[in-house]
């Protein structure tokens, strides 16, 4: 997609959307995301006046789609309107007559997304316990919406038995590998072993909130960003996610995203109305750090495949034996 197609597309789905011309300045793509399009821009009118500050998520490549644009737009908007920060949507469409792929549009928020650079911003400032408690409270907010209001289409896994999806799901992953991995195959083994009872009650869940996938600012938590993974689950996953230590970017004493010890969040996260058990948060933990090499596998093999050729998916294939490592680590209880 050229940026002249880019910003002709763009340009019609807004004028449309606005219901008068409307034209685009300072686009700038940014490299947030190893999949999919992001583009920051402003839109103006014809005197040039300002209308909105927008951010452009598309997706390039139909065959990578986890879900429709449209679902994680509506659940977004579910999540935006009962306080989860999150930036707000402008809409969505399927429509692959604008850019030749789904996107939606959403306010543009200033601040940080960077791993490196968020953490040396939260240094700098010394907000991590704040960070870390804005995010409990974040998913408390999110765990609390009713599940029937999920938009038709969200993914959830077969008779809501989450623990049996994600166990088969695994298994699936470690099936497709290229080579074996005996570390794989017997951090699945002790997850069958030490699996929990399905959860009692079910939730959304966002599945992949993550230093990475934040917007922070000296103020702290801005946003949550890349809804695409979104999903009906097992709330002990979500809280458990961020914990994942490749997520502390070498902050190991650190362990929720580099930014801060469990007790605030887990503290924030139970003052809001959200349930902490122990057992659960480390098999989700264990298993989230499992899933993640398996996919970080997958996308080397996806760019070998030519299905999304990038060197960010290339460079997956790397951390792999990382993933090993901290697998063990999980086991044994570190």
């Amino acid at each position: 997609m050229s940026e002249i197609d880019l910003e002709a597309g763009l340009a019609r789905w807004l004028g449309e959307h606005y219901g008068r011309p409307v034209h685009l300045t300072g686009l700038e793509r940014v490299t947030a995301g190893a999949r999919r399009i992001n583009v920051l821009f402003d839109a103006v009118d014809e005197g040039g006046a300002l209308i909105e500050r927008l951010a452009l998520t598309a997706l390039p490549n139909l065959d990578i789609q986890i879900q429709p644009m449209t679902v994680e737009a509506a659940v977004r908007t579910l999540a935006h309107g009962v306080g989860v920060p999150t930036p707000r949507i402008l809409g969505a469409t399927e429509d692959q007559s604008y850019l030749g792929g789904p996107f939606f549009i959403s306010e543009r928020i200033d601040g940080e997304t960077i791993p490196r650079r968020v953490l040396r911003l939260v240094e700098q400032h010394g907000i991590g316990t704040l960070v870390t408690t804005q995010l409990g409270e974040a998913f408390a907010r999110l765990h609390h919406i009713d599940p029937a209001l999920a938009p038709e289409g969200l993914m959830r896994p077969p008779d809501d038995n989450v623990i049996e999806a994600a166990l088969v799901g695994a298994e699936a992953q470690l099936r497709e590998l290229l080579q074996p991995s005996p570390t794989f195959s017997y951090g699945l083994r002790w997850l069958e072993r030490n699996r929990p009872t399905e959860p009692e009650h079910l939730t959304i869940v966002h599945s992949d909130v993550r230093n990475g996938n934040l917007i922070i600012s000296e103020q702290g938590l801005r946003a949550i960003l890349d809804w695409e993974g979104s999903r009906i689950g097992d709330p002990a996953e979500d809280v458990a996610w961020p914990m994942v230590r490749m997520w502390r970017f070498r902050n190991d004493h650190l362990p929720v995203g580099g930014f801060s010890a469990i007790a605030p969040y887990r503290a924030a996260y139970e003052a809001a109305g959200g349930e902490w058990d122990d057992d659960r948060v480390r098999w989700w933990l264990t298993l989230g750090t499992l899933r993640w090499g398996l996919g970080l596998a997958k996308q080397s093999h996806q760019h070998l495949r030519g299905e999304y050729v990038t060197i960010v998916m290339a460079a997956s294939g790397r951390r792999v034996s990382e993933l090993e490592y901290d697998t063990l680590m999980c086991l044994r209880g570190l």
